[in-house]
């Protein structure tokens, strides 16, 4: 049974019998990896408060073939963000990033990139203000979802990719994975049109950007925005609970 010593971010997690818990972590060398950490809920656990939601560290895997359910045999962690369990919004927000990592990746699909550009997100997330919160978490999404291969087409045409007016109000449609032109459009129904500021913002946020003008109604229509795209490419058809805690708790908030 190999031993894997890798970076990895505990994303959820949850009691199992009276001394253990199970962990889902997002690894920077082995994907996504289901853990039993035997002994965790132990008074005198070697584990600490260690395996706190979003905390970061160095993990030794007890890695088997076949196996769904893996091994952890320690976890020294290097980024505690305790700042993210301070906050309502901070702490939604990093569920729905959690969320959106172990719903629509596979063990294979968290690769370096993947890893990195989350491990930023939380660290952006944790460090924001009250009131910046939804923006660095809508921005840690749109980046994730670009890494991991299904980000929407913005500066073209989703359908026949015909060059579109940077400047115009379009329509975006989820099922077609973007904007569209004029001739497309006619063709879908349900849809929504997007401004250029919108889709100027999806384009910041999706390389690291701030955006300074997304007031609250603009954020409130960029969590919708969102969570329908995500939706739409969900193949399990399951609500994503986070993201609606998240943008229900962004409403009440305000």
């Amino acid at each position: 049974m190999p031993l894997v010593e890798t970076d990895a971010i505990v994303l959820h997690a949850f009691d199992y019998s009276e001394t253990s818990r199970i962990l889902r972590l997002a690894t920077r060398d082995a994907g996504l990896q289901s853990v039993l950490a035997r002994g965790a809920r132990r008074s005198k656990s070697r584990f600490g408060s260690a395996l706190d939601l979003f905390a970061q560290g160095a993990a030794q895997l007890q890695l088997k073939d076949g196996r769904e359910l893996q091994t952890l045999s320690s976890f020294d962690v290097t980024r505690s963000r305790a700042e993210l369990g301070e906050d309502l919004g901070r702490f939604a927000g990093a569920s729905a990033l959690a969320e959106l990592v172990l719903r629509f990746s596979g063990e294979e699909d968290v690769s370096v990139q993947s890893f990195d550009v989350l491990t930023d997100a939380l660290d952006r997330l944790a460090e924001a203000p009250d009131a910046g919160s939804v923006e660095a978490t809508l921005s840690g999404a749109w980046r994730l979802v670009a890494e991991l291969g299904f980000a929407p087409t913005i500066d073209a045409c989703a359908s026949c990719h015909a060059p579109l007016d940077p400047e115009g109000d379009l329509t975006f449609s989820h099922r077609a994975g973007g904007v569209l032109c004029a001739r497309c459009a006619s063709l879908h129904s349900g849809d929504r049109t997007l401004p250029s500021t919108a889709r100027r913002a999806i384009v910041a946020w999706s390389t690291g950007e701030r955006v300074s003008e997304c007031d609250e109604r603009s954020a409130r229509a960029h969590q919708r925005l969102l969570r329908e795209f995500l939706q739409q490419h969900l193949s399990d058809g399951r609500a994503l609970r986070a993201f609606d805690a998240w943008e229900q708790g962004a409403l009440v908030a305000r």
